[in-house]
């Protein structure tokens, strides 16, 4: 079976006083704290999860 391709991401900004729907997102990508990195697989919907909270987080690249 394939390797399932990975992108780490990183909370930059706080969630402190979000809309709850960012907050949501933010914590279904496994994020709870400040620049905590987090290795979330790659596909439509955490891309989609991303692309919502674009300004509070960040992709690492390696």
């Amino acid at each position: 079976m394939a390797d399932k391709k990975m992108i780490k991401v990183k909370l930059v900004r706080s969630v402190h006083g979000r809309i709850a729907s960012h907050k949501a997102c933010v914590s279904g990508l496994g994020l709870r704290r400040m620049h905590q990195t987090v290795e979330v697989e790659d596909t439509p919907c955490t891309r989609g999860m991303i692309n919502r909270v674009y300004y509070m987080v960040k992709v690492v690249e390696d």
